[in-house]
């Protein structure tokens, strides 16, 4: 088996602002206050997002309630690439996409200033990503940019530049009206966005979290509803994307829906092409196509797990599903991917050549990167890069755990 993960998170290490951002705009880098130790990055007077959201990789179940209050809470694997390797080695994945964290999955903690110096800092969180994150390890990566949405020409540009650099795609919001941003159905506004990524062939690569906003809950409901309904985000956004300009006026551009799992495309196509041939008086144009059709040739959806969806994998669609593991969340499936993955394809009865779509072939095609282009087949499969991590730590550890373990760490140095 070999895998490849197009949906994983970096902890961003306070020091990665020293080497790429230009001396000018310096004082405004976002940096790292720590208070005991707990760590909150700061941006121009104002917090940016958690240190570390939801990183409790190597925690106990119990203590998933609450987010580290720093890096030495953390699995080292969170925030050091080499450590990140190391457990990614472990559990047998060879190549991983990565969301920001403290910037928001598509940039928007960065963008609560929208001008010229977040983009002078945007440019330079793509550069460490590209040129240190994914850089350091060679073909382990497939590099992911965020772009200055706020500005669609300086956006445009940019994705240029990041994909003159190897970026294979660019985070987007799930729902950029709501936080203030045209909607997806202006196509005026974000046509030099689209034009750009169609023509360098990045993918619009969409991860469920700001669109939980638009969830309404009812008074009194559980923390479990927005983590059970998250999924439905995918959909909302599917919706916006595939009924307004996007999918339909852009045939080169691509959509990647992450950590919204796979089950719920076949009801939403099926309800999409019932929608389009019943409702004729709409006259919505999908090119002489059914709505699914195009859905299904600029799409990928990804999962972490998802048993029913697999088991239906050709009513989602063969060619659109690629796997993700989350590390390092509490959704994460680690160090066990393999076994876990085994028993649910062995159970939906797939054969060697779907796992293979579904576990590396459908992102490596659809992202256009070649994953061995640096290491060789052989050398990819799971059982290979597990030789390599034998001596790898997987203990769960409590929290103060951890940050005993980091500081007696720290203090020899």
């Amino acid at each position: 088996m070999i895998l490849v993960s197009v949906d994983d998170h970096v902890i961003e290490p306070p020091d990665m602002f020293e080497r790429y951002l230009p001396k000018k705009w310096a004082d405004a880098a976002p940096r790292v206050v720590t208070q005991g130790t707990a760590n909150q990055w700061i941006y121009r007077g104002k917090p940016a997002g958690l240190v570390g959201l939801n990183a409790v990789v190597g925690w106990p179940p119990l203590e998933w309630n609450s987010e580290p209050s720093g890096f030495a809470e953390m699995r080292p694997g969170a925030y050091d690439i080499h450590a990140r390797v190391r457990d990614m080695d472990r559990n047998g994945v060879l190549a991983s996409m990565c969301f920001p964290t403290f910037a928001g999955f598509s940039g928007g903690h960065l963008s609560q200033f929208r001008d010229e110096t977040t983009t002078a800092v945007i440019q330079a969180y793509n550069d460490w990503h590209i040129d240190e994150w994914c850089a350091t390890y060679p073909g382990r990566f497939i590099p992911l940019a965020i772009a200055p949405i706020y500005d669609p020409a300086a956006a445009a540009k940019e994705v240029r530049r990041v994909a003159a650099k190897g970026a294979r795609g660019i985070a987007m919001p799930e729902m950029p009206h709501i936080d203030n941003l045209p909607s997806y159905h202006d196509e005026d506004y974000w046509r030099p966005i689209w034009t750009a990524m169609a023509e360098t062939g990045l993918a619009m690569v969409l991860h469920i979290g700001m669109g939980l906003r638009s969830l309404t809950l009812a008074p009194g409901a559980p923390r479990d509803h927005t983590m059970i309904l998250a999924c439905q985000i995918s959909a909302l956004a599917a919706q916006d994307l595939l009924w307004g300009p996007a999918y339909r006026n852009y045939p080169d551009l691509r959509f990647s829906y992450a950590e919204g799992g796979i089950g719920w495309v076949p009801f939403y196509l099926d309800r999409c092409d019932r929608h389009y041939t019943n409702q004729k008086w709409l006259r919505r144009d999908f090119g002489g196509k059914l709505p699914s059709q195009v859905f299904l040739e600029q799409s990928l959806a990804c999962f972490v797990t998802d048993p029913h969806a697999v088991a239906a994998r050709h009513e989602v669609g063969m060619d659109i599903i690629a796997w993700e593991c989350d590390y390092p969340h509490s959704d994460a499936i680690w160090p066990d991917a393999p076994e876990w993955l085994e028993k649910e394809f062995t159970t939906a009865g797939c054969t060697d050549d779907e796992i293979n779509k579904m576990t590396w072939q459908n992102a490596a095609r659809f992202y256009n990167w070649d994953p061995f282009a640096t290491l060789p087949k052989e050398r990819a499969t799971v059982g290979a890069l597990r030789a390599l991590a034998a001596d790898v730590d997987i203990t769960i550890r409590p929290r103060a755990e951890w940050a005993e373990l980091y500081r007696q760490q720290h203090a020899a140095v």
